[in-house]
């Protein structure tokens, strides 16, 4: 298992006229969540694209428990549970400045081959730099 928390500061812009973060926004924060774990393990998605590989995002779970306004500080903790093979499964959670639950998700990530736009296994190279974080497998 692999965790990484990203803290983010909630703008104007991302509030409805309720004052309150609009929904579609916390699919963003689980994606800003999402790219700084990759930086983290090393594999920069940046990277993997250069290296002809994509990561289409199968499917989205939100749980929403409470809401964030301007000015809110939210930590992105997001975590891998299991090695990945054909897909990358990331559950996610957004807690505030109290460290309330806001929600939790998971996100459900595929690979793909750039040129081709065919469905493919996690390439070896990423494999290995994330299987010393999953020592049963």
């Amino acid at each position: 298992m692999f965790t990484t928390e990203t803290s983010l500061e909630v703008r104007y812009y991302e509030c409805d006229q309720m004052g309150i973060v609009h929904h579609s926004n916390y699919v963003r924060f689980f994606e800003c969540g999402r790219n700084q774990m990759m930086r983290e393990l090393g594999i920069p998605i940046e990277q993997m694209e250069k290296e002809n590989i994509m990561f289409p995002v199968v499917s989205i779970d939100i749980h929403f428990k409470l809401p964030s306004r301007m000015g809110d500080t939210l930590k992105v903790s997001t975590t891998l549970t299991k090695l990945p093979m054909a897909k990358l499964i990331f559950d996610q959670k957004i807690t505030n400045q109290k460290g309330e639950l806001v929600c939790f998700g998971t996100v459900t990530v595929g690979f793909i081959s750039a040129d081709k736009r065919i469905p493919i296994r996690a390439p070896k190279s990423f494999v290995d730099k994330v299987a010393s974080y999953f020592p049963e497998n």
